[in-house]
């Protein structure tokens, strides 16, 4: 079975995991809201190939969480992919963030509805039925009261992340069910990477750039 290293730094949550198939071999996970990544992935990533016994000539691919989500931390988690697969001459694999973020809530019925906080009063949010397909693309919007008119009445409405906090202010409760505490991890892109990887879902390295949806807006500091 296909060694991968799963990769997940598009919210506050820097996260690294290693799985053997859909075996999880080592874990390693950083949800402080200090975005840290830049000094913590690559100490992650050496951990978890030392518990699992492998040296990193071992990795069959590695996956990433390729967005929407936090622009530095996007950056940093597809710029360590990339020099990882270019210098081991291996496949990079690119997830969607807000489809990791999903597979993370433990339901049963209904519709999913991961969101991130996008700052600004948006949120990068996605339609999922419960195999995870895509009911509706997903978009930058700002929730309002009548935000997933369309899919009220096909059961619970699973609003997921930390975008899930503003939806509260402004939806209400039935049919929505809030699940605000879940974050990306890596955990839950084992799975999905590899069963891409089976099917041969690589990118392109060269040309591969992170799924931001909006452009970046930086903040000047003053002094």
């Amino acid at each position: 079975m296909a060694w991968i290293l799963n990769i997940e730094t598009a919210s506050t949550n820097c996260s690294v995991a290693l799985f053997e198939g859909t075996h999880l071999r080592a874990l390693r996970e950083d949800p402080s809201p200090g975005y840290s990544h830049g000094e913590l992935l690559h100490v992650f990533i050496g951990e978890v190939l030392t518990e699992a016994g492998i040296a990193g000539t071992t990795l069959e691919a590695v996956a990433v969480s390729k967005g929407p989500g936090s622009y530095t931390g996007l950056r940093i988690g597809v710029a360590s992919a990339k020099g990882l697969c270019f210098a081991l001459g291996i496949p990079m694999i690119a997830l969607p963030t807000l489809s990791v973020l999903a597979a993370g809530a433990q339901v049963s019925d209904g519709l999913l509805i991961p969101m991130l906080d996008a700052r600004r009063m948006e949120v990068y949010s996605a339609v999922l039925d419960m195999e995870g397909n895509e009911v509706r693309e997903t978009r930058a919007e700002i929730l309002d009261a009548g935000s997933f008119r369309e899919f009220r009445g096909r059961g619970p409405l699973h609003l997921i992340g930390s975008g899930a906090s503003k939806g509260r202010e402004v939806l209400g409760n039935e049919p929505f069910i809030y699940h605000a505490d879940l974050q990306p991890s890596a955990q839950q892109m084992g799975p999905m990477a590899h069963r891409a990887f089976l099917s041969g879902q690589f990118e392109d390295l060269a040309y591969f750039e992170p799924y931001y949806l909006k452009d970046f807006i930086g903040t000047l500091k003053k002094g």
